[in-house]
Formats: C-alpha cells, structure tokens, sequence
C-alpha cells in the first residue's frame, strides 16, 4: 500500500494530468526544477520539502491544506474497472484520481492486444504512479464460459461463474482481495467497459457481501 509521501506524489500527477499538462509545463509553473518534479513523482526515497510543496500547490491552483487532505489515505472501498476503450494513461490517470491503491486483475490470461495492458507492462505503469498490481488467476472466467457473455445469456454465464467460485483456489483469492479492500481502496480490472457483461460483477458481488463495501465504476 502507499505511503503517506506516494499518496501525496500520486495526487500531484492526478491533478497535473486533469489539466493534460506534462511535467515539463506543471515544473515551469511553479518554477522548480523538472528533476525534483519527477524525483516527486517517481515517489522517490528523497522527496521535495515543504516550498517545494506549496509552490506546486499554487501552480496548481489549489491551497496546501486541500492538497494534503485529498493525499490522506482515503476510505477503502471498491471500483469496478474495464479498459476497453481506453488507452494506459488515461486508464492510470481516472485511477489516480479515484485514489485507487491496488488494481486486482481477474482476468484468466493477464495479455492484450491494447499497447500497455499486459501483465508486465502494466504491472510497471501501475508502479510507476504508485499503485499495486496483482493477478489472482483464480478469479479468471474460463473461455467456455464467455460466449453466455458475449451472446446476452447474462444469467447463465453469471451462474456457471458462480459455481466455479466455490472452489479452493478461488475463494483464497477471494479472500485475499477482500482483505486489501478492508483497508484500502481496490479496482477489479477486466477487459469489458460494461460490467454487465463481465464476469467482474460477480466477483465484486461476492466481495461486497463480503466487506459491506459499495461498489463504485471508474469513470
């Protein structure tokens, strides 16, 4: 999970992209060095001090009481997120600005044709802008149970899903998501932008009963 230095790194580079400047631009706004912007960013083991802060502050519009009140740990709970339409870094930036600790990959095979959603790549963007990644391959859907999906037998593919859940391997990973839930805030990431037609839904279904937590869709 973050530190309370990553969460603030990470709520800088949010509110930078939300206004799509690049480093380059937030450094000559607040007029510091692009090197102690990226050493922030990067949520590096020396981190800039508190001018340095309230420069970036002013740049960016907001006062540092807000900053450093948006960069506390914020309550956990669970999002609901597809990448199909998206590219990575608007994908890692809607996440930054939900204040997303760990996105939990649930699909079979962590792969893609979309540049930057494979395991590796992804798992080192996610890095990058401060938050965990994990595969739990056991709460991957099956490829005989994706055509119930695909085909609008939501019911159908809904229930095999849930048969397969009752496994060993599943509800540990169950389990072990529910638990980073408990005390933070968590994506559960598959292909489909609609959840409907994922089988996503039923995995934070059954994290919800669960937890008690809501179940927010990344915007």
């Amino acid at each position: 999970m973050r530190t309370p230095m990553r969460t603030l790194a990470a709520r800088v580079r949010a509110l930078r992209e939300e206004r799509a400047w690049t480093p380059e631009r937030l450094a000559k706004e607040a007029g510091i060095q692009l090197a102690t912007l990226k050493r922030l960013e990067g949520g590096g083991p020396i981190q800039p001090g508190f001018f340095t802060i309230g420069a970036l502050a002013n740049a960016l519009d907001i006062s540092l009481d807000d900053l450093y009140r948006q960069a506390q740990a914020a309550d956990p709970g669970l999002w609901s997120a597809g990448y199909e339409g998206r590219d990575i870094d608007s994908f890692v930036a809607a996440l930054l600005s939900a204040q997303i600790s760990m996105v939990a990959d649930v699909r079979l095979t962590p792969i893609s044709r979309k540049p930057g959603f494979s395991k590796t790549r992804l798992g080192h963007a996610l890095d990058e802008a401060g938050i965990s990644y994990t595969h739990l391959r056991a709460l991957g859907n099956p490829k005989d149970n994706r055509a119930p999906f695909r085909e609008g037998r939501i019911s159908e593919g809904r229930a095999r899903f849930r048969s397969l859940l009752r496994s060993d391997a599943a509800q540990a990973d169950l389990a072990e998501l529910a638990g980073h839930a408990a005390q933070a805030r968590v994506a559960v990431l598959c292909f489909e932008k609609d959840e409907q037609r994922c089988h996503r839904h039923v995995v934070l279904e059954s994290l919800s009963k669960r937890t008690s937590l809501p179940v927010s869709s990344l915007a």
